[in-house]
């Protein structure tokens, strides 16, 4: 007789519009269970429970943290909390799966690293992108060398937000501005599919408030650039565009969501469109789900490594461009 599977237990700390579309991709994996929810409003913890049908509702991050039932928890909230949110739910043996960025510099993610081997909990940054399958099917065609090496690659991610300080996106304390939110998708992109620049050359536009509004960066490899781009002063056509020795690959907008992806070579064109009938969060949940289910602490996919590449490449454009978060 075939062995029954334990559902995995979910807890969603911090309630924003991810968390929405987080909530409604888990209902879509096997084994899985929206249990808890966390908000500092009770009122809106309630009702996020009452739409995903979660059992408990809480009105304190710790009080989830402190729910022995809670098996997993996916941390929602502003950047500049994720390092204490994540060490608080490691010590109390939940496995975290953090949305990006993990934390707020190599330090931070360094210390949630230690503590996750020290208490042997898993831990995952939550870098959808990477699961999904149009991306993996771009990186296996790119690793094979299949259209050969890499000749320059372009990725930019802009939209257009009214400027306003009281909101996460722009507050300079909570991380805002277009960098850690949206320039780690074409920073994500270089580095897993290049590797480690050699140099780095940005350049910034801020805010009053000193938050990046926009940011211009180039990587420079042995044999090839990435330009990349993140900006919350307009919207830009969020789009990967990788020229190889014999084709380019394009990954349509918005690139780091579920989405198609586009072939040229010699004046034909094959485009591949990889239908997702949910958000895509629902990969990465079954990717930390089968991790929990083999008793593993770490991800194969999203390794420590990796994680600890991209925050110290964030940290070096940081450097380049001027912006503190002090």
């Amino acid at each position: 007789m075939e062995k029954q599977l334990k559902t995995t237990r979910w807890g969603i700390i911090g309630l924003g519009n991810i968390a929405h579309k987080f909530a409604q991709d888990l209902m879509t994996v096997d084994q899985c269970e929206l249990y808890a929810v966390a908000s500092r409003s009770q009122e809106k913890a309630d009702a996020f429970a009452v739409k995903y049908k979660a059992s408990k509702a809480y009105n304190t991050y710790e009080a989830l943290a402190n729910d022995t039932k809670v098996d997993a928890v996916y941390i929602a909230t502003p950047h500049a909390l994720h390092k204490e949110n994540t060490i608080m739910c490691l010590k109390k043996g939940i496995a975290v799966l953090c949305e990006k960025p993990f934390a707020m510099n190599l330090e931070e993610v360094s210390e949630m690293i230690a503590v996750a081997r020290q208490e042997n909990v898993l831990l995952m940054e939550a870098l959808w992108t990477y699961f999904l399958p149009h991306y993996q099917y771009v990186l296996n065609l790119l690793e094979a060398k299949t259209y050969g090496r890499i000749l320059k690659m372009e990725a930019d991610f802009g939209f257009y937000r009214e400027f306003d300080d009281s909101t996460r996106l722009f507050k300079k304390s909570l991380g805002g501005g277009s960098l850690l939110d949206i320039g780690i998708y074409p920073i994500f992109a270089a580095l897993t599919m290049l590797g480690i620049p050699k140099r780095i050359e940005a350049q910034a536009t801020f805010f009053k408030n000193g938050a990046d509004s926009s940011c211009d960066m180039v990587f420079i490899y042995n044999h090839t650039k990435a330009y990349l781009k993140s900006t919350l002063l307009k919207e830009t056509p969020t789009e990967a565009i990788i020229q190889c020795e014999q084709g380019t690959i394009t990954l349509h907008s918005r690139f780091h969501e579920p989405s198609s992806v586009t072939i040229s070579t010699d004046g034909s064109k094959e485009t591949k469109d990889f239908k997702c009938t949910e958000f895509g969060y629902n990969y990465e949940i079954a990717h930390v789900n089968q991790l929990i289910r083999d008793g593993k602490t770490e991800s194969d996919v999203m390794t420590f490594e990796f994680s600890k590449l991209l925050i110290k490449t964030l940290d070096d454009v940081r450097e380049v461009i001027g912006l503190k978060y002090e």
